[in-house]
């Protein structure tokens, strides 16, 4: 027992300490598709499959069938975006503030691009009883890091007052499942997590009052690059799962991730505008808090076993993104001071961000299928996925870059003797969407209370596509113990040459 325990902490040690140097996520953001070697190549379809300890980020009732293993894998994600902005310029009566007439600006076309750092997981699993598994682990959400340019052919770049960057972001989960066999035909699972990591994204914010008639709405010397960087992070969570065996050919899985409640210290820092107004400014202090909530993912699935070597399952999940309603930057004692014009000293009032996120849903097709060479398996893997969006058109800006997509995905696992190499590829096809900028509903940030008119600034088409590429590694500790063929744990058993008898009875192949 003691030598499980040392596997099982080196493996978390090891875990957490690639989540705090290169486990990217978009916490403002969405997930980018299915996460994990394994999972990822079934199209995300690893609700009743899940059989190792990719469960972890799946279903944790098949912590059980994994036995006593360990894991570790890692993707890229190699995100691209194109922007082209449009926004309507209204014309106001200076007398009245009323509107008298507007037009329409397109700006040049900006490009997004993703930072090259892995998605790793990292988890180990033993056998507590015969009816009992642990597994401890860490991973990291699949997300993306995107940056875009400060300027664009020397001038300020027109999506600034939305997003420049997230470099510096690192989120990870870790926690500790438990798989749990009642009886021959159900799986139980549950675990305990933490969001950890910390949070940045480095933005524009604007002090024009253009209310007084000191300055253009947009104009670039009134900028206020802003970085934001909110951290430590620690927010629990749990997951719930199970599995149900109604037979030799069919299986059902469902699981429910409750939601990440995120409340942490955060620092504001920042480079103050170049107009004369703010020439002796300084600021003073930088502390503040951030408060947002990441959503609940509820998860069901249905794998078939039409022969032995084959499996298919189809899944379908929906992610509660509508409680992510705004995120909170709550300064405390934030002032700036010598600002000709303002008061002395001008404290940062709290920014809220609206997001008016909606919940979306994904569905789920994907297998695997298993054959000899020589003395090795080979598992062929392919899957595909499509997931509706959790932003609204009028919400949608380059910081929380969504729309309808589609993924398409293949893999492959070969196994020889306790181990299993892993491989993956997927693409992600994103629907092109087109913001009305008179439609469009996020505002530029302003951190000045005397603009009482919101202007929006996430108008015009948004384009986007992505690659995923991954490399996974499991080894068997121990061997699993043998159970009722009508109850086989479906992939994670050695599949052998069936014998002349078996393939007469239809019967699967003897579990080892």
């Amino acid at each position: 027992m003691l030598r499980q325990f040392s596997r099982v902490g080196f493996a978390l040690l090891a875990g957490c300490g690639v989540m705090a140097t290169a486990a990217p996520a978009d916490a403002a953001g969405l997930y980018f598709g299915e996460r994990g070697v394994r999972p990822l190549a079934r199209g995300g379809a690893f609700i009743a499959g899940a059989d190792d300890l990719g469960a972890i980020a799946y279903n944790p009732a098949g912590v059980f069938d994994a036995g006593e293993q360990f894991l570790f894998d890692a993707s890229w994600v190699r995100l691209g975006s194109d922007y082209t902005r449009r926004a309507w310029l209204e014309a106001r009566d200076p007398n009245t503030g009323e509107v008298v007439g507007g037009a329409e600006r397109v700006y040049p076309t900006v490009t997004g691009s993703s930072a090259v750092l892995p998605l790793p997981t990292f988890a180990a699993s033993f056998r507590l009883r015969p009816d009992l598994v642990l597994a401890v682990g860490a991973f990291a959400p699949s997300a993306t890091i995107m940056s875009y340019p400060e300027s664009l052919a020397g001038k300020a770049a027109p999506q600034r007052y939305s997003l420049i960057t997230l470099e510096g972001s690192a989120l990870g989960v870790i926690g500790a499942w438990a798989g749990w066999k009642p009886n021959e035909k159900w799986r139980l699972g549950a675990g305990l997590e933490f969001l950890v990591g910390k949070f940045e994204a480095t933005t524009m914010f604007s002090t024009c009052l253009p209310d007084r008639f000191l300055c253009a709405q947009e104009q670039p010397e009134w900028d206020t690059l802003t970085q934001l960087s909110a951290g430590p992070i620690v927010a629990p969570s749990g997951v719930l799962g199970a599995k149900f065996n109604a037979s030799p050919k069919w299986t059902l899985g469902a699981s429910f991730h409750l939601p990440f409640f995120v409340r942490a210290p955060a620092t504001v820092k920042t480079r103050l505008p170049t107009t004369p107004a703010f020439e002796t400014a300084v600021q003073q202090g930088d502390a503040a808090s951030i408060a947002f909530d990441l959503p609940w993912v509820g998860s069901l699935g249905v794998q078939y076993r039409p022969i032995a070597e084959l499996a298919i399952e189809a899944a379908a999940a929906m992610q509660g993104w509508g409680m992510l309603d705004a995120i909170t930057v709550t300064p405390k004692d934030i002032e700036l001071r010598n600002v000709v014009g303002f008061p002395d000293p001008y404290r940062f009032p709290a920014q809220r961000i609206d997001r008016s996120f909606r919940d979306s849903v994904s569905l789920r097709l994907g297998g695997e299928y298993t054959m000899l060479v020589g003395s090795a398996r080979l598992d062929v893997r392919a899957g595909a996925s499509v997931e509706s969006s959790a932003v609204p058109p009028e919400s949608l800006s380059v910081l929380t870059l969504d729309a309808p997509k589609a993924t398409v995905s293949v893999g492959a696992g070969l196994r020889v003797g306790r181990f299993r190499f892993d491989a993956v590829y997927a693409h992600v096809f994103m629907a092109t969407t087109d913001v009305d900028p008179r439609d469009a509903r996020s505002p530029l940030l302003v951190p000045v209370q005397a603009n009482a008119v919101p202007h929006y600034v996430n108008g015009g088409q948004y384009t986007a596509s992505g690659d995923v590429v991954g490399l996974g590694l499991t080894y068997k500790f121990g061997r699993a113990p043998k159970l009722p063929d009508s109850v086989e744990p479906a992939r994670d058993v050695e599949v052998r040459a069936v014998s002349a008898a078996a393939r007469e009875k239809r019967e699967p192949p003897a579990v080892r």
